[in-house]
């Protein structure tokens, strides 16, 4: 693909190979739970398909997004993961218990603090200057919402007067902005980074693979980590929380990442080896994520944060590990394999 067309998509050959083979394996993979969803079978349980099944559709919903979002090149993939954070937001703050007096707070965290952090985001590139100095939008959207919307919230919510659990309240709305904006902000922030290899010299790969080995990694780590967990029940980390995570699952799960991460290293900036920790990583995380959020979930006594389409998981469900490794492997990427 010649240098003109890949500053159009976003994509170059490697990222266009890993695409095709993952929508091979979703292809595939459709037809086999199809197939398992009309002809049930005594030796494998419903309840298993049915989780394939729901899997399989929030990885189709990634993928599209992944797609739209490079042919649509770095802003298109900004509004899209954007539109991501805002649906999930919502998904939390519906689960949670909210007064008359954190109706402003809502507001000004769903309609201006959330779009503004992907407004910083996308105005990285611009070159804008002020006062003679050229702005460093990272140095702003690193902070707008951990620190100023962090200060605001509890501010506003304390001057609508209503006192009452008013610690929890200004929790829950800061632990959701920070989890389903700040947080996975930094996967589509990956598109910014000016990056070299390690040993200093410039990588000619398309960030958008990269933002794509991040994705498909997470989501590898997942079903990784359930079949460990599945194959053996010994010691389960929290049953309280989730039963069918186990120590064996995290074990089992995130080496299994780090051997595809070593084999998709092509994509990437890294060495393979770089390329298996970074996996690992990003598995650990999001096992941690997942953990997280399904703790979230007991507390409110749900089972699910809302509903992509009737019968299937919310967005939150899905995206849970993304929103807790994108802020770690964005900032490892950074700092060890750009020029900042």
């Amino acid at each position: 693909m010649d240098e003109t067309a890949q500053s159009l998509t976003g994509l170059d050959l490697p990222t266009i190979i890993l695409a095709s083979v993952v929508l091979g394996v979703l292809a595939i993979a459709s037809i086999v739970a199809r197939n398992l969803s009309h002809r049930p079978t005594p030796a494998i349980n419903p309840a298993l398909v049915q989780r394939f099944v729901q899997r399989l559709w929030a990885w189709w919903l990634m993928f599209a997004i992944l797609i739209s979002g490079m042919f649509l090149h770095r802003v298109g993939t900004i509004i899209l993961f954007g539109l991501v954070s805002f649906w999930a937001f919502r998904e939390f703050i519906t689960m949670t218990p909210t007064r008359r007096g954190d109706h402003r707070a809502l507001f000004w965290s769903l309609v201006v603090f959330t779009p503004l952090q992907y407004l910083l985001i996308g105005l990285s590139q611009s070159g804008l200057s002020f006062w003679g100095h050229k702005i460093d939008f990272y140095e702003i959207y690193s902070v707008m919402i951990p620190v100023y919307a962090s200060l605001f919230i509890p501010a506003r919510i304390a001057i609508a007067g209503d006192h009452k659990r008013f610690l929890e309240r200004s929790a829950q709305i800061q632990s959701g902005l920070l989890i389903c904006v700040y947080c996975l902000s930094h996967a589509p922030a990956l598109l910014d980074l000016n990056l070299i290899r390690s040993d200093g010299s410039a990588w000619e790969g398309s960030r958008s693979g990269l933002l794509f080995f991040f994705v498909l990694i997470t989501q590898l780590s997942d079903v990784l980590q359930w079949i460990w967990s599945y194959l053996r029940r010994n010691r389960v980390v929290a049953p309280e929380i989730s039963s069918s995570r186990t120590w064996e699952g995290v074990l089992g799960g995130t080496l299994s990442s780090g051997i595809f991460g070593a084999l998709l290293y092509w994509v990437t900036p890294f060495t393979p080896w770089q390329a298996a920790c970074m996996a690992m990583v990003i598995s650990f995380l999001g096992f941690a994520g997942g953990m997280t959020m399904s703790a979230i979930k007991r507390d409110r006594g749900v089972r699910d944060y809302g509903t992509l389409v009737m019968g299937h998981a919310g967005v939150l469900d899905r995206i849970d590990s993304l929103c807790f490794s994108a802020p770690i492997f964005y900032h490892l990427t950074r700092f060890f394999f750009s020029i900042h």
